[in-house]
């Protein structure tokens, strides 16, 4: 990888991309692949401002301490171990997927695969499904992890928001077994419509080491402003039709996908808007901060090890001003976010 202090502008010194990147439509083919920036987090705060400004993303190498990102990963798939889900005779930290299994059988949380955020897999993958959601608030995730204070105090100087600085209980704790749905075409704003739309951002953690075929989040270049876009076009649509204010902000409304999602197609989505996906590996103690009107999603996990990806969504706000209160209860199915 190339120093992370050596990038003068969003793609000075980047490398070529020249792994496959599967996603549902298909490979996408190398003019839609870039390399996602990487930002060194002791770098000036002014710098990492105008940075994430001007992207609509900050990746932050190394922000976490890998020993306590290392720990979490083990105390999650120790957790998820009775439902099956590891290879036999494998460390639980390593989270290798039994390939032996039907991936029907263990399908990934929130991630687009069922309308309304409704509960994936039916009754044959019903004991993944429940210790995946119960996952959510175990002490190993949600006071040791969640709660770090290299996280919440980096953000809260980040931000400027200093004691106002509130992360949501509410979060996406995410695993994606190879060869299983990826994460489609969407930004976050869509699911936290209740608050207001400049005082949220988004800390994607890589929750171990993911290679670039490994499932990790894409990120579309420069497209904070079509997600702004994309957003008044829904409302003024939501108002041709006389929609309530609460039916206008309902991710999953009849002028949505009924995933909340904008598209299952990445490349023809970047095709439509002449942007390309940037990419990367990530290592544990990584996290991506990026804006609620940038549009992401994921690749399919094509590790050849059959290892897990494992990741956390944890969403922060300026509790000084509206924020959706919807996001202050752990995640549940159907919560209708």
């Amino acid at each position: 990888m190339p120093d992370i202090n050596s990038f003068q502008g969003s793609y000075a010194n980047e490398e070529p991309v020249t792994e496959k990147q599967f996603v549902a439509d298909g490979i996408l083919p190398p003019e839609q692949v870039g390399q996602l920036r990487p930002s060194d987090p002791n770098l000036p705060i002014e710098e990492l401002r105008e940075r994430l400004e001007k992207d609509n993303y900050l990746f932050l190498k190394g922000l976490l301490p890998r020993e306590d990102v290392l720990k979490a990963r083990e105390g999650y798939f120790k957790f998820l171990s009775p439902s099956g889900v590891l290879k036999p005779g494998t460390e639980p930290v390593e989270g290798i997927f039994d390939m032996s299994k039907d991936i029907a059988g263990f399908p990934g949380i929130g991630a687009g695969g069922t309308a309304g955020n409704g509960k994936p897999g039916g009754d044959q993958a019903a004991v993944f499904v429940d210790l995946a959601l119960q996952a959510h608030m175990e002490d190993f995730y949600a006071e040791d992890f969640c709660k770090h204070p290299a996280l919440i105090s980096f953000i809260a100087k980040l931000t400027g928001w200093g004691d106002n600085t509130l992360m949501f209980r509410r979060s996406l704790l995410r695993n994606n077994i190879p060869g299983a749905h990826a994460i489609g075409v969407h930004y976050d704003q869509i699911f936290l419509r209740h608050g207001d739309s400049v005082s949220n951002i988004t800390a994607w953690c890589p929750m171990g080491d993911i290679k670039v075929t490994g499932g990790g989040l894409i990120y579309l270049e420069n497209s904070k402003s079509i997600g702004q876009e994309i957003e008044a076009e829904f409302f003024r649509k939501a108002e041709e039709v006389c929609f309530t204010d609460e039916e206008a902000k309902y991710a999953f409304n009849s002028n949505m996908m009924a995933t909340g999602l904008l598209s299952e197609e990445p490349s023809a989505f970047a095709k439509q808007f002449n942007r390309r996906w940037l990419v990367s590996a990530y290592e544990a103690g990584d996290v991506v901060l990026h804006d609620a009107f940038a549009i992401h999603a994921s690749t399919i996990n094509k590790d050849p090890e059959g290892v897990i990806r494992l990741a956390t969504d944890l969403r922060f706000c300026d509790s000084s001003r509206p924020y959706d209160k919807r996001w202050c209860n752990f995640y549940r199915v159907g919560d209708g976010v």
